[in-house]
């Protein structure tokens, strides 16, 4: 049996067991290994060149910055948003949805988004009569805003197996965030007036004012970090450095609701998914040499070109693959399996690396609010106390919106490559 083809297979059966998936790939490598007669060195020397990088440095940042951000700073950006468009019919459903995309834009994470914002809009939603299911399925599809919109940690996860800049990547899923975001609030304003969901009162200016004034330390973290790097201030690790420094001013000396004891609880959780991450994508390294050495990559380009030599067909397959692959594991791990099978092919049929990155972490992230994972999903169900049949048939419009959005990136390359192009001439 090829041993790349072995990685890949114990991988699913391990995880499909509840085994983490670190240690699945992990132990799907050593028997690889084994198997192929190679060295065992190869594990330990391939997981620190996977983890000696330095656009790495960026995941741990971003996510204590997530992790202060949903304790102290989420609630002023909803105030600000219910503010600006709260007279709207709907508008609590519009405001998770620009909630998660200013989220987003600091934490880079759909579940930490999920937990943050939905803990927040989807009891007010329930206080103000909205559907229960209804409030889950908008709150989980919005929470993928989180990695679509920069800073992504899929995206960085990416960058770091095929070289890429972090910052292209970045300014390449700005666009499809927007059109995402844009669907879902159209959506959400549709669905609003269909159902005749309640609105607030109009604010009056000085309100208006008055809670731009108390949120707008809130609103400038996400325009620091990402002007900074679009701007060309400083690069992607820079900025998430920033990102936490400038959440525990604000947290600890502005607003001052957020504790010294919290911190500690703070840090432990920002410890334990850094740790998952690095060591996934350290292994990630060993298990990519294996399947690249074993000849795996060229086979499934031969089967795809055996299949179709057209582009338009390639694309659609490995939208439906990563579809399905979505559906059954987590996004960074995907991207750590996939990635080194598939670039041979992207070459041979002149599939741009940077376009291909974007759609394939867009479409992973469909995959969190799709069953039978879908941790988002099951999240803000939960939070919600919904029933989860109709919150899969709420969710369901909202799937298809992301489905166009996706097919708008896949076969309209400047979507992704534009924005990169004219900012860097």
């Amino acid at each position: 049996m090829n041993a790349g083809l072995i990685v890949i297979v114990l991988l699913l059966i391990l995880s499909f067991l509840g085994i983490p998936i670190y240690l699945a790939l992990g132990i799907g490598t050593l028997v690889a290994l084994n198997v192929a007669d190679m060295p065992l060195i190869v594990l330990p020397q391939k997981l620190f060149a996977g983890m000696n990088s330095s656009s790495l440095l960026a995941i741990p940042f971003f996510i204590l910055a997530g992790n202060i951000m949903s304790r102290s700073i989420t609630a002023k950006l909803i105030d600000i948003s219910n503010a600006l468009i709260g007279w709207i019919q709907g508008s609590l459903a519009v405001v998770t949805v620009l909630a998660s995309a200013l989220f987003g834009a600091i934490s880079g994470s759909g579940v930490a988004t999920a937990s943050a914002v939905g803990g927040i809009t989807i009891p007010a939603m329930k206080e103000e009569k909205y559907p229960d299911h209804f409030a889950a399925a908008i709150a989980g599809m919005a929470s993928i805003l989180g990695p679509i919109i920069p800073p992504s940690v899929t995206l960085i996860v990416y960058a770091s197996i095929t070289d890429l800049s972090v910052s292209k990547l970045f300014i390449g899923s700005v666009i499809p965030g927007i059109l995402m975001a844009a669907g879902l609030i159209l959506y959400a304003l549709l669905y609003g007036k269909k159902h005749s969901l309640p609105a607030h009162p109009r604010q009056k200016p000085k309100q208006i004012v008055h809670t731009f004034a108390d949120g707008i330390w809130a609103l400038l973290m996400p325009v620091i970090i990402l002007g900074g790097i679009f701007g060309g201030i400083f690069t992607p690790t820079e900025s998430a450095a920033v990102a936490v420094v400038y959440a525990l001013i604000i947290s600890f000396f502005v607003y001052r609701d957020m504790k010294i004891k919290e911190l500690y609880g703070v840090l432990v959780d920002s410890c334990i998914g850094t740790a998952t991450i690095m060591m996934l994508v350290g292994i990630s390294k060993s298990s990519s040499y294996v399947v690249t050495t074993s000849g795996l990559p060229q086979q499934v380009l031969e089967v795809f070109s055996s299949v179709t030599d057209s582009k338009i067909v390639v694309l659609l397959l490995l939208n439906l693959l990563f579809l399905v692959i979505g559906m059954l594991m987590e996004a960074n791990a995907a991207i750590i399996m996939m990635t080194p099978i598939l670039l041979p092919l992207l070459g041979a049929f002149g599939i741009d690396t940077l376009q291909f990155g974007i759609v394939m972490s867009f479409n992973l992230c469909i995959g969190l609010v799709t069953p039978p994972v879908g941790i988002c999903l099951l999240m803000t169900n939960q939070i919600a106390g919904s029933s989860f049949v109709k919150t899969l048939k709420s969710v369901a419009p909202m799937i298809i919106i992301g489905f166009i959005v996706l097919m708008v990136i896949t076969y309209i390359p400047a979507a992704t490559t534009w924005l990169p192009t004219f900012l860097s001439n």
